[in-house]
């Protein structure tokens, strides 16, 4: 039980160390970050892990973007719901966990 509490402690710091390098960045980067963000969340499954890692790596090309001094829209292009489902199509999803239910309860009940 005090591993759980100690896991969980330990990734609420790294959540805050995170959102602590969105807050560094300048308010377009910090307002697109979290548009994506509360996008990607819409589509967790299990723990979040897989989104939490885009993420991460989100937070890396977003930082690298501000140093090369490009505009945010640079990088997501116009689209950012594409870009989103661009970065999304590899982790695991809630909509992917439906669509194999769907399938897999339809291939069971109906293929023999």
């Amino acid at each position: 039980m005090l591993d759980i509490f100690k896991k969980m402690i330990g990734d609420k710091k790294e959540y805050k160390m995170m959102m602590a390098r969105v807050e560094a960045m300048p308010e377009d980067y910090q307002f697109v970050f979290k548009k994506i963000q509360q996008y990607m969340w819409g589509f967790a499954a299990g723990g979040g892990m897989d989104i939490l890692k885009l993420q991460y790596d989100l937070i890396d090309l977003f930082e690298a973007g501000v140093a090369e001094g490009k505009h945010v829209l640079e990088i997501t292009g116009e689209d950012v719901a594409t870009f989103c489902d661009e970065l999304l199509r590899n982790a695991e999803t809630y909509t992917e966990n439906r669509k194999e239910k769907l399938n897999r309860d339809i291939m069971k009940k109906l293929v023999k």
